[in-house]
């Protein structure tokens, strides 16, 4: 049992730097053409579809989305892509998280 607790210990220390590098990264885009409360939904469900994205939050108010995804998977253009695909042209905000 000590011997498995150990093996399993030492494997754990050897995958977390790797795990460690997978890119998770969070990006602020800027969505100008919103114009109601329904187009976040939309919106999040295009980039959801990404694949590589973890986390997709819409803001109508602010007319922005924060998106987080791994960049081994997938780049910002593939994000803007997939909002203008949806009718909702973005570009990467001047302000980022």
């Amino acid at each position: 049992m000590v011997l498995l607790r150990r093996a399993i210990v030492s494997l754990f220390a050897l995958t977390l730097p790797v795990l460690a590098a997978a890119g998770d990264r969070t990006v602020l885009l800027t969505i100008p053409t919103m114009d109601c409360a329904t187009c976040p939904v939309t919106i999040r469900m295009a980039l959801m579809r990404v694949a590589g994205v973890s986390k997709a939050r819409v803001s109508y108010d602010r007319r922005e989305a924060r998106v987080t995804f791994d960049d081994s998977k997938t780049n910002v253009a593939a994000l803007t892509q997939a909002t203008k695909d949806a009718g909702y042209p973005s570009f990467l905000s001047d302000r980022q998280p």
